[in-house]
């Protein structure tokens, strides 16, 4: 399975990974700084973790009233740290979760 390090290999070297979610691909284009399709993989999807994808990118592009009506669909808090300590805790999460789910 893919870790956080491979997941910023891949922003480098261009190659989105296999078999993510729709939320991870989303994390994965913000990561590339396409911020759009990030947020074109999401909009439309209601499930808790594309609501908190969908959070940290309203929260990005500064929209905080947005972005806190998301965290709540979540069922999450505004983070206080970064945007890079968000983005990176998203990623290891939804990683880590997509892991333990494949070894079901």
């Amino acid at each position: 399975m893919i870790d956080l390090q491979n997941f910023k290999d891949s922003l480098t070297s261009g190659k989105l990974p296999e078999n993510l979610p729709a939320y991870l691909k989303a994390l994965w284009y913000d990561g590339k700084g396409d911020w759009k399709t990030a947020h074109d993989l999401i909009d439309h999807l209601s499930d808790k973790q594309s609501a908190h994808v969908h959070a940290y990118l309203h929260r990005k592009e500064g929209d905080i009233w947005n972005a806190d009506y998301w965290y709540n669909r979540a069922q999450q808090l505004r983070p206080k740290g970064t945007l890079e300590e968000e983005w990176e805790n998203l990623v290891s999460l939804y990683l880590s979760l997509l892991s333990n789910s494949a070894g079901n």
